[in-house]
């Protein structure tokens, strides 16, 4: 029985060391194959490259901008005259040409002065009779006045002589009352010779008044200026004071420019006028030359209630007479000029959900984003106070594909690369 026994645990252990043996050897062959995997394995790809983004840059540079309104203005004639007749008759001669440039005082039409010089004369005769009046009524003042002096001092010795009983009372009376006629008759010349006065005085005034109905058929221009259409020609008849023009004429040295602004840019524009002359430049669409030149020179007393705009007027001398009556022309008034603010390109700025930044271009070139404050723009300049400082670059175009951190290299086709091929989402903040 013990024997049994022993056998069969003898029988147990051997199986036992058995398997021990077979999940020895299962383990070995498993790591070598294992490793033999491991060898084997194909090494991993390399990773994705991080792309480099073409874009356009440019410096931060501190710069003089002057601070200008904009606005769309009309030329308007300095002085503008409606040349009419104040003496009616036949046009005979018309000495301009439409369109002619005339000086004050040249001759323009010549109307028939046959009528006016028939007055003239009339006139004159009228004069000369009546100074012929008045020189005979003086003349017979003298006569009078002597006889009236002989007869006074006759009354006077006829009184001596009566009072000492030389003679008689009759013959004194006789005497005084001829002295006294005289006198009377002295003074009768006098009214008559002040009646022939005022007769020559309004023979003179007729007279004068004939001449200047006479210089009314020469007319000169009143202004320098350039002449418009002709309203009639030679050998019509002009009436005196007809409404409708002979011509208009136009003053265009020097010329106007009227424009308007908002009624909120006026308090600016007082507050730097008062301060001197405020330069205002005219440009002329599709001249192609400089800008006229000017200065502001007036502003309308009231603002339209309907447009909430002022009426502004500049002064051009208008040398070589580009600017033109009824013209449009581009306005920018100059108020004042600020000196060394940082200066990006408008296109730089972008706006995002927390406002205006711009792409830094990092030394390492990568960009990265800064908040910036737009004070205002000038034209393709925007104007902006703190986030970056001057000489360092900012990206001006291809900002769509940008995140903060992406690698950059400056494109050098000199014009726009990603955005112009690009929608940019409205109000997105590349990054975000």
């Amino acid at each position: 029985m013990e024997s049994f026994t022993f056998n069969k645990y003898l029988s147990q252990l051997r199986e036992r060391k058995v398997t021990l043996i077979v999940i020895l050897g299962l383990i070995l062959v498993g790591a070598i194959l294992l490793s033999r995997l491991i060898e084997q394995k194909p090494q991993a790809a390399p990773s994705t490259p991080v792309p480099v983004i073409p874009v356009s840059t440019t410096k931060v540079s501190l710069e003089s901008v002057p601070l200008q309104i904009t606005a769309i203005g009309t030329v308007e004639a300095f002085s503008t005259v409606a040349v009419t007749s104040e003496a009616s008759g036949q046009l005979m001669k018309v000495h301009l040409t439409e369109g002619q440039f005339v000086k004050k005082g040249d001759r323009l039409f010549t109307i028939d002065p046959r009528p006016s010089q028939a007055g003239v004369a009339e006139s004159l005769a009228n004069q000369s009779r009546a100074l012929g009046q008045q020189r005979q009524a003086e003349a017979n003042l003298a006569k009078d006045t002597a006889q009236a002096k002989t007869a006074e001092v006759t009354a006077q010795r006829y009184e001596t002589l009566f009072k000492e009983g030389v003679i008689s009372r009759e013959q004194y009376d006789q005497a005084r009352t001829n002295a006294d006629a005289l006198a009377a008759v002295v003074k009768a010349d006098q009214a008559a010779i002040a009646s022939e006065q005022e007769s020559v005085n309004a023979a003179k005034a007729a007279t004068a008044a004939s001449k200047v109905q006479l210089g009314y058929t020469d007319i000169r221009a009143p202004i320098s200026g350039r002449t418009g259409a002709l309203m009639i020609h030679q050998g019509n008849v002009i009436k005196a004071n007809d409404t409708n023009p002979l011509v208009t004429i136009n003053q265009v040295n020097p010329i106007y420019v009227t424009f308007s602004v908002p009624e909120t840019q006026l308090p600016d524009i007082k507050r730097y006028q008062s301060q001197g002359e405020l330069a205002v430049t005219a440009t002329i669409p599709n001249d192609g030359g400089p800008p006229e030149q000017g200065t502001l020179s007036f502003i309308n007393n009231a603002v339209d209630p309907a447009t909430g705009t002022v009426k502004l007027k500049a002064t051009f001398a208008n040398n070589q007479q580009r600017l033109w009556p009824g013209q449009f022309v581009n306005v920018v008034l100059t108020l004042t000029t600020q000196s060394n603010v940082l200066v990006v390109p408008s296109e730089a700025i972008q706006t995002g959900q927390k406002g205006r930044y711009v792409f830094v271009v990092k030394p390492d070139q990568t960009v990265e984003s800064r908040d910036v404050e737009v004070q205002r723009t000038a034209g393709e300049k925007a104007l902006i106070s703190g986030g970056v400082s001057e000489g360092e670059t900012v990206v001006t175009d291809g900002q769509l594909r940008l995140r903060p951190g992406s690698k950059i290299r400056t494109a050098n086709d000199g014009g726009k690369t990603a955005q112009s091929r690009e929608n940019v989402p409205a109000n997105g903040k590349a990054g975000e």
